[in-house]
């Protein structure tokens, strides 16, 4: 038996809740998991791991043993790396789980300069709105904004999300401009609903001392950001967007802002990853990557986005 190996299984059943997705995770077949565990069983003579069919879970010796595992594993990918010169050029398979808007604007078009950097890494970049458990479905890092309810996870900030209200031309030409936050409340209004929760995402409007949140009429809600702005731009209703999303529609006169004088609180961005993993070679270089990327783009600063008129006229 590969007792290293049998760790690694051991560790990602425990991480995973059960043998299927560790499987998975670790592109091994499933009786090959379960096989090495119950040898590791065998050779402690110790039992780890209780076992039904609805569920596997952790034995107290099991939990014991489990963080000695985690720190014997720790010390060695550390000292391969020390000896290594991947640690110079990491590689290897990295999964990141972003939103499809980030993919889309930030993290794709930066790719190419990610790669010339790092050609040995094959990244797995998931796109989409549906938060992942990143333990679970062996994530090793994602980029997220909002508050982080997961204390589980190490969370880097790299920036914030300013969020603007616009309309398409053709939208305010048939039901007007609103001139104030309560004006929605007679307009038709595009939103948004969490994947995760089903609940329509409210807005919330701020101007010096005062603090508005509406959850607008809705004639459309949707769970994927693209669809969102699509929705915008064909007339379906205002929205409210992350800032940097919209700008090349604004700019090409395909949305509008509204009710400039008013400000939504700022939500973070954070690089987040498992806090109980050694951060190996591939992750640390990509976060390192995605903070210098986030930190350096204007949409993200901390500072309010400088509001500009649709069209820029000569």
């Amino acid at each position: 038996m590969n007792k290293l190996l049998a760790m690694e299984v051991f560790v990602q059943v425990v991480d995973a809740g059960g043998f299927t997705r560790a499987a998975e995770n670790m592109q091994l077949p499933k009786a090959s998991v379960s096989t090495l565990v119950q040898s590791l069983e065998l050779s402690l003579s110790v039992k780890l791991l209780h076992r039904t069919t609805r569920q596997v879970t952790v034995t107290s010796d099991g939990a014991a043993y489990y963080e000695r595992c985690l720190r014997i594993l720790s010390d060695v990918r550390e000292a391969e790396e020390s000896l290594s010169r991947n640690r110079a050029s990491p590689s290897g398979r990295l999964r990141v789980d972003v939103a499809t808007g980030v993919a889309n604007d930030i993290i794709i078009p930066a790719l190419p300069g990610f790669f010339e950097r790092y050609p040995d890494i094959a990244l797995e970049l998931g796109c989409g709105d549906r938060p992942v458990d990143l333990i679970e479905e062996g994530v090793d890092c994602a980029i997220r904004g909002g508050t982080l309810p997961d204390s589980s996870l190490i969370a880097r900030r790299i920036g914030v999300l300013h969020f603007v209200t616009c309309a398409s031309p053709g939208y305010l030409a048939k039901y007007g401009r609103p001139l104030h936050p309560s004006d929605l409340a007679q307009h038709r209004c595009v939103n948004y609903f969490s994947s995760k929760t089903g609940r329509i995402m409210e807005w919330d409007f701020v101007r010096g001392d005062e603090e508005i949140q509406i959850a607008p009429p809705s004639c459309l809600a949707v769970n994927d950001s693209t669809a969102y702005i699509s929705a915008g731009v064909a007339g379906l209703g205002m929205m409210q967007m992350p800032s940097y999303a919209i700008d090349t529609y604004l700019r090409s006169g395909q949305l509008e802002l509204l009710l400039e004088d008013w400000h939504s609180a700022p939500l973070p961005v954070n690089v987040v990853y498992p806090q109980n993993r050694h951060l190996s070679a591939k992750v640390r270089v990509f976060v390192e990557w995605a903070a210098d990327l986030f930190l350096t783009h204007p949409g993200f600063q901390n500072k309010a986005p400088v509001r500009q008129p649709a069209l820029e006229k000569a």
